[in-house]
């Protein structure tokens, strides 16, 4: 498995850490890094709180992991084009 792909799937997974496999805006992917095990954290203790809002919530966050899994496919392309 190339960079590029282990990039799309570890963004998809812990959005932040593709860039940083990459080597493209790490700071950026420190700071989504952080930003998505806080999110990860509230998404887990809303569920037994709220069924209903944890579902819109994991839908909110699965499209987002799919835009940045997108992104770090597009940078690694573009990194080996060079």
């Amino acid at each position: 498995m190339n960079r590029t792909r282990i990039a799309t799937v570890a963004n998809f997974l812990f959005p932040g850490s593709g860039y940083l496999i990459l080597g493209e805006k790490s700071p950026l992917g420190v700071l989504w890094l952080a930003g998505v095990i806080g999110l990860t954290y509230v998404e887990l203790s809303l569920k037994p709180l709220n069924p209903d809002l944890y579902w819109t919530m994991f839908a909110s966050v699965f499209v987002m992991n799919i835009a940045f899994a997108a992104d770090a496919h597009r940078l690694g392309r573009a990194q080996e084009r060079r």
